[in-house]
């Protein structure tokens, strides 16, 4: 007998040695996932050949789900080194009896070596190549490890691969928490993962899960009433989506960073998924061919929160595949408190100061208030809270446009001109020019700071930024805009000569007045509504009745019923499609 073990061990260590090395290309090759500050699934992407193929270990999953596959497929798991002698007699047995192959006692070892080196045939051969292989597999890596490759690599039925994969595409979440019926059709799966698909074969798939829960019952995994409480869930028939959160970015990051599998970015998910449902919701009540862009960045560190590039990605209609955080928009006013904070620091006004607004002509130009009504003599700082059109420009006219524009370019803001090729006139610091949603945020994260401008960051530290430099992007100014590069706003950390402060920050912007002096509203409030309201809720008119945005130097924003610390620059607009109007009464958005 000890002859013929040493004979048998030396045979097979002699055929390994015929072998090649395992080749883990299967196991490398994985989707590429894009996560949010937390680790949670923002994005996954397909891999080349269009598979889901999440990445997936031992500790993402339940752990009845573990003790639910060991007992269904492997129950001397941790024990055998990779080949189970009982389970291979058994299936020898049946073998015999049967003159064809009825059970392979196969380990879950050796699954991992077919789902390394798949082959079609079922033969001894095959087996034999599998043990060898699940052998050198056991000496070479843990238990965990072996399991961890399982899980990636076992097939659920079309194009999934992956408990994970499998766990979103049926169940809509992570396998981390499985009910009882959820794990025991995710064991049964891979078995037959073609001809026991839910979506396409449920009954196929109830039948699979029915034997996997009875093998659960007599192992002492489940009580009686868990195991008919989980014969009475219905089984999934359709596959679900996979998350798609923040897909603009996710699909910048990955572009920018192809080779990276998995992608950690500052935005927070809840965020994300509660500003994207708020797009929707306003976007469907404003018209069929609006979109809303929104972002949320953290005054601090200039990291985005959350980025809402349009209503929906797949929304033709709504262009929504287009990122329109990137998009040249006229700013409408949104740029006036700027054009206060240059006055103020250049010396040509205070808060205090008493403006005009009555009606005025610059040459050529006759600007109006957006209710067409006047005000008479009004403080800055009202002028600036009613959003009033006349004092911005004729403060405006005193500091001078190409001024003006220098500041905001030297702040790192890439501005567009019209094409008519002629100095930059007034109508400027009323949305007569392009800038981004991302450059305008970056202007107020600087705003908040105290004049001090920062690049955003979308990816987490330690990772890179999202951007190494600023690129040509797609504009949506139409054909009078000047073709200048977008920037994007995700710059990598500039040089310190690259982004002076806006202002030196007077001892005005230290007083206590500042924050309700960013108070914006885009009609004549009632009453005393001024001095009562929120100085932290802000809106702006566009230049037009086609472009709307609305922002806020500091905000506390509650989502889903959990408040934000106040220290969030968020800004948000709705650009239109196709010279869509949003109509007379359609023209106040809040923050």
């Amino acid at each position: 007998m000890a002859a013929l073990t040493a004979a048998t061990t030396a045979s097979l260590f002699w055929y390994a040695s015929t072998l090649p090395p395992i080749d883990f290309a299967a196991a490398r090759d994985r989707s590429t996932v894009v996560l949010d500050r937390e680790g949670k699934l923002l994005r996954p992407f397909v891999t080349s050949d269009g598979r889901w193929k999440l990445p997936v270990g031992a500790d993402d999953v339940d752990p009845r789900y573990l003790a639910m596959l060991k007992a269904f497929e492997d129950k001397r798991f941790d024990d055998h080194a990779g080949v189970d002698p009982l389970g291979t007699l058994r299936a020898a047995g049946q073998m015999l009896a049967n003159g064809r192959i009825v059970s392979g006692g196969s380990t879950l070892t050796m699954q991992v070596a077919r789902l390394l080196e798949p082959r079609q045939e079922r033969s001894l051969s095959a087996k034999l190549r599998q043990a060898v292989r699940a052998i050198e597999l056991e000496r070479r890596f843990s238990k965990t490890e072996i399991l961890d490759l399982y899980l990636t690599l076992a097939p659920f039925g079309g194009n999934l691969e992956g408990v994970r994969a499998a766990s979103f595409a049926y169940f809509g979440k992570e396998p981390k928490r499985l009910s009882t019926a959820e794990a025991a059709l995710l064991v049964a799966l891979p078995q037959s993962p073609e001809t026991r698909r839910p979506d396409r074969f449920p009954e196929a798939a109830r039948k699979a899960r029915e034997r996997v829960l009875a093998r659960v019952e007599a192992a002492g995994l489940a009580t009686r009433d868990e195991v008919a409480a989980a014969r009475e869930e219905p089984v999934p028939t359709a596959r679900r989506p996979f998350p798609n959160l923040a897909p603009h970015t996710a699909e910048q990051v990955v572009a920018e960073a192809p080779e990276q599998r998995s992608q950690r970015l500052t935005i927070d998910a809840r965020w994300q998924a509660s500003l994207e449902q708020l797009a929707r919701e306003r976007a469907i009540a404003l018209g069929p061919q609006l979109s809303i862009a929104i972002l949320v960045a953290d005054n601090e560190t200039g990291e985005i929160r959350a980025s809402v590039g349009g209503v929906d990605y797949f929304d033709a209609g709504r262009a929504g595949s287009l990122d329109l955080t990137q998009a040249l928009r006229s700013p409408g006013s949104a740029l006036k408190p700027f054009i206060y904070a240059l006055a103020f620091d250049n010396g040509l006004a205070h808060p205090e100061t008493m403006l005009e607004d009555r009606p005025t002509r610059y040459g050529l130009y006759v600007p109006e208030n957006f209710d067409l009504g006047f005000q008479g003599m009004v403080s800055a700082r009202k002028a600036l809270q009613l959003s009033l059109n006349l004092p911005a420009v004729e403060l405006l006219s005193a500091l001078g446009p190409q001024r003006f524009l220098s500041r905001l370019k030297d702040a790192g803001a890439a501005i567009a001109m019209p094409r008519d090729g002629g100095a930059p006139g007034l109508a400027i610091g009323l949305g007569g020019l392009g800038i981004t949603l991302a450059d305008l945020t970056r202007l107020y994260v600087g705003l908040a700071r105290g004049g001090e401008v920062v690049p955003l960051r979308v990816k987490s530290e330690g990772v890179g930024s999202a951007t190494s430099s600023p690129s040509p992007r797609l504009r949506w100014g139409g054909p009078g805009w000047g073709a200048v590069p977008l920037g994007t706003g995700l710059e990598e950390e500039p040089s310190p000569a690259f982004h002076p402060p806006i202002l030196r920050m007077n001892a005005f912007w230290a007083s206590e007045n500042f924050e309700s002096f960013i108070v914006f509203r885009s009609s004549q409030p009632k009453g005393n509504d001024t001095e009562n309201s929120s100085p932290k809720r802000s809106s702006f008119k566009g230049s037009d009745q086609r472009r709307l945005w609305c922002a806020c130097a500091e905000a506390t924003l509650t989502l889903r019923g959990e408040a934000s610390a106040p220290r969030l620059a968020h800004r948000c607009r709705a650009p239109l499609n196709r010279g869509a109007d949003v109509g007379p009464v359609e023209t106040e958005a809040r923050s």
